[in-house]
């Protein structure tokens, strides 16, 4: 099972040429700029997401293939100002998960969630539609 690390956000000051934070917490191998999204969370904390793993999220995918222009296309973050860090956390791992056990033949291992922030992300599911 791979673990995931999180590192806070650097400040709009801290980051490097590109725009990006190199320190945020990635879900993915690839950091090429079309390839991954950053994720933030109300509390400003950062995660770097590859763009499959996001698209798992209906709502992610809107915004970015929607047949709007979405400020976040162009960005390549995504706000969510109502869903707090320890809860954007987890949906990512879910992300990776989904993406990840979707058409596989193998047994598929139960998603660990603690009773302590179930209620958060079953609304954060909701929203996000993933």
């Amino acid at each position: 099972m791979r673990v995931f690390r999180f590192v806070p956000r650097k400040k709009r000051d801290d980051r490097d040429s590109n725009g990006t934070a190199d320190d945020s917490a990635q879900y993915g191998e690839s950091r090429g700029q079309q390839s991954v999204r950053e994720t933030i969370s109300s509390d400003g904390h950062a995660f770097v997401v590859r763009r499959e793993h996001a698209l798992t999220s209906g709502t992610i995918k809107a915004m970015l293939s929607g047949p709007g222009q979405y400020a976040e296309n162009e960005a390549n973050e995504v706000n969510f100002r109502e869903i707090p860090s320890h809860v954007l956390n987890k949906v990512c791992q879910y992300f990776a998960y989904k993406t990840r056990y979707t058409n596989s033949s193998t047994e598929i291992p139960e998603f660990p969630i603690s009773t302590e922030i179930a209620l958060e992300l079953l609304m954060a599911s909701n929203f996000l539609d993933c």
